[in-house]
């Protein structure tokens, strides 16, 4: 007998009658013959009239009390949905995180999932119930109820597949899939059939607010497919599922990251231990960073830019002045007016010209890039807050996205997790949330060409990436550094094969704007794959503490959801593959 997990949001159980007809759901499941269980939120507004009630009692309350007071929210939810199984004549059994056996550390508010109990679910599903299991909540070492952060019920959903080894994930929402971009910015937009976990992960980190990345980072990390679709239409929805079940594509979606703040350490001594002295102190102050953008050393010096959500703006900027202070920087400029617009597809890296054809339909638009970092199937740009939306309007054009088929859901029926051994899920129910590593690899087939005081007028990017699309290059990493004194610098690397023709390509483009060109022959790229890199705090600090005690200099770095690369000398390329898979326990 096969066993399905279907998680209602809040909107989908906000009534009395949105909570009867979510229980048909699930009791259509339960007569197919299937194990059913059923992850709820909160109803409705519920949790932000539990702040509201706190917040007129203190403005400062315990984060152990908010815990006690907003766990209610989806007690109230699993027992009226339970009451709506047994008033349609079926079995079931309502439970909160604890009485499931959802065990979680301590951080309260924004715990990470530890342990998952199956014992006393399962011991239920075998006797016929449908299992009501409350979502965003568990329990610590102390018995102290916990609470999961934004997206915990989505996460509780995944995760309790993942242990259960269900055939798949129904997250019914307000929306009926995953979408090319934002309906509500671009009524053009389209849904998508399928999509694979890590564009979903860059699109979920990146701002698109179907899910919440940390559950894509369960399904991932355990292979559960996860179908998303509506709660009040009868329409396939999207699967997410792995890479190769996939349909790959250049672009798959257009995110946009609103609450971005970008800091900048401007001339930082371009030396082994600079980067790892800034970034252990914002992980030790928990802050996570998402884009990390190191441009190429001059005179001895770089820059270092960063971003942060917003609300981490003050903390990380304090930390920033103290850490430029001692490092003997020049300054920290900060900006928190800008957005970052991404493009998304694992089919990326196998078409030419795809970052050409991002910045010219921004350039067409008249819109400044900011910034640039780059993985395998992500572009991402910092533009200013301003041209956000419209930033978001060009990039969707320029890959027809728009014009999207809307294909069905993937066929999910009868298919299921490999089966594991007795041991295989005692070990896989520890540290559920941990952050999973999965390789570190090393390219040393690459060369580096950077041009250096290009003006930072828009279109800058474009000219430079339409030029390199037409002369057939295929390039791997872009870094763009936050421009100062109205200048630019903009790094790429290409097969080392193609570094004379890229480098007369880059002079001619540096010619007729006043700019310099500096090239590398032989470069090493080292990349860092797995699940939770930005959502983990700490995570660049691991990468850059152990080259700086190895006295190893890192000269450009790109960051993703899924990835991190670094750029360092060819030959310290062996060396610190060796040095950061010790230090990721591989």
């Amino acid at each position: 007998m096969g066993l399905v997990v279907q998680k209602f949001g809040g909107t989908s159980v906000a009534d009395p009658q949105k909570i009867l007809a979510a229980a048909r759901k699930a009791i259509a499941r339960h007569d197919e013959g299937k194990q059913v269980v059923v992850v709820v939120s909160a109803m409705g507004h519920q949790t932000d009239i539990l702040v509201d009630l706190a917040k007129a009692i203190t403005d400062r309350p315990s984060a152990r009390e908010m815990d006690m007071l907003l766990s209610t929210g989806e007690q109230v939810s699993v027992a009226l949905f339970a009451m709506a199984i047994h008033s349609l004549g079926r079995k079931a059994v309502s439970l909160t995180g604890a009485q499931i056996g959802i065990r979680t550390d301590s951080k309260h508010t924004r715990a990470r999932i530890r342990s998952i109990s199956t014992d006393h679910v399962r011991k239920l599903l075998s006797d016929s119930a449908i299992v009501i299991a409350a979502g965003f909540q568990g329990i610590d070492q102390d018995g102290n109820i916990t609470t999961l952060g934004r997206g915990g019920s989505d996460t509780t959903a995944v995760a309790l597949a993942a242990v259960l080894d269900a055939e798949v994930c129904e997250i019914y929402t307000d929306v009926d899939g995953v979408y090319t971009t934002d309906p509500r910015l671009l009524p053009e937009a389209r849904r998508l059939g399928s999509i694979s976990y890590d564009e979903m992960l860059e699109l979920a980190s990146l701002g698109a607010g179907v899910m919440h990345s940390r559950s894509i980072e369960f399904a991932k990390k355990f292979g559960v497919k996860v179908l998303v679709r509506s709660s009040f239409k009868d329409v396939p929805g999207t699967v997410i599922l792995s890479a190769e079940e996939s349909t790959p594509r250049p672009a798959s979606g257009v995110a946009l990251a609103r609450d971005e703040a970008r800091i900048t350490l401007e001339n930082v001594p371009d030396q082994p231990g600079s980067s790892h002295a800034l970034f252990s102190r914002l992980a030790a102050s928990g802050i996570a960073v998402d884009m990390i953008v190191q441009n190429v050393g001059q005179g001895g010096q770089a820059d270092i830019s960063f971003t942060v959500p917003s609300d981490d703006l003050d903390e990380a900027l304090e930390v920033s002045r103290t850490v430029a202070a001692a490092l003997g920087a020049s300054g920290v400029s900060h900006d928190a007016a800008i957005a970052k617009v991404s493009v998304v597809g694992v089919g990326m890296e196998r078409e030419e010209g795809v970052a050409g054809r991002m910045f010219s339909a921004l350039s067409a638009a008249g819109i400044n890039v900011r910034m640039i970092t780059t993985s395998e199937i992500k572009i991402s740009a910092l533009v200013d807050k301003s041209d956000a939306q419209a930033a978001v309007h060009a990039v969707h054009r320029a890959f027809a996205l728009e014009a999207e088929s809307v294909d069905g859901a993937a066929d999910v029926a009868g298919t299921t997790l490999a089966k594991s051994s007795p041991l295989e899920v005692v070990q896989r129910l520890e540290g559920m949330e941990d952050l999973a590593i999965e390789d570190c690899h090393l390219d040393s087939s690459q060369a580096l060409v950077t041009f250096i005081d290009l003006p930072d007028t828009p279109g800058v990017a474009a000219a430079v990436f339409e030029e390199v699309g037409r002369a057939g290059l295929v390039v791997d990493m872009i870094v763009q550094s936050h421009p100062r004194d109205g200048r630019a610098e903009i790094s790429f690397t290409v097969p080392a094969g193609d570094r004379e023709r890229a480098a007369a390509v880059a002079r001619r483009i540096a010619a007729s704007r006043g700019a310099r060109v500096a090239e590398v022959p032989h470069v090493a790229k080292l990349s860092i794959t797995g699940v939770g890199i930005r959502s983990h705090a700490g995570v660049a600090d691991r990468l850059f503490r152990p080259l700086a005690d190895e006295g190893i200099n890192i000269d450009l770095v790109s960051t993703s959801e899924v990835r991190l690369n670094v750029i360092v000398a060819a030959e310290h390329g062996e060396k610190s593959l060796r040095v950061l898979r010790k230090a990721f326990g591989l």
